[in-house]
């Protein structure tokens, strides 16, 4: 187990830098949302299942080189550094999308004259 090996690097530099993004630049308040939180749970469901299925070490698909990786495995042999890039996959692409919804609304209030005016 290295805590220092590529995969768990990448993993929480990953994590870190989606955080951040959310938190000092995009500030979408999605962290504050029941529907982000539902979308993690649905999103970690379906992981463990498909994930599972990929790297259980009794038939893996998927074989990881064991240097690279921590070695903790959780739950169905599932590496828990593909947990870390779930939650920054599916985080980025929420807050981003949000960003650009945000963004989008207000051009159009800009191009839509006021009522009454």
């Amino acid at each position: 187990m290295n805590l220092w090996s590529a995969y768990p690097v990448a993993t929480l530099l990953t994590m870190l830098a989606v955080v951040l993004l959310e938190l000092l630049w995009l500030r979408t308040g999605i962290f504050r949302t029941a529907q982000y939180w539902i979308a993690m749970v649905i999103m970690f469901s379906f992981q463990v299942l498909v994930d599972g299925w990929l790297t259980k070490l009794s038939d893996p698909i998927v074989i990881y080189t064991p240097e690279t990786m921590l070695g903790l495995r959780f739950p169905w042999d599932i590496p828990v550094e593909d947990f870390g890039f779930g939650f920054a996959m599916i985080t980025l692409t929420l807050i981003v999308w949000k960003a650009v919804g945000r963004r989008d609304a207000m051009a159009e209030e800009r191009r839509t004259p006021e009522a009454g005016a």
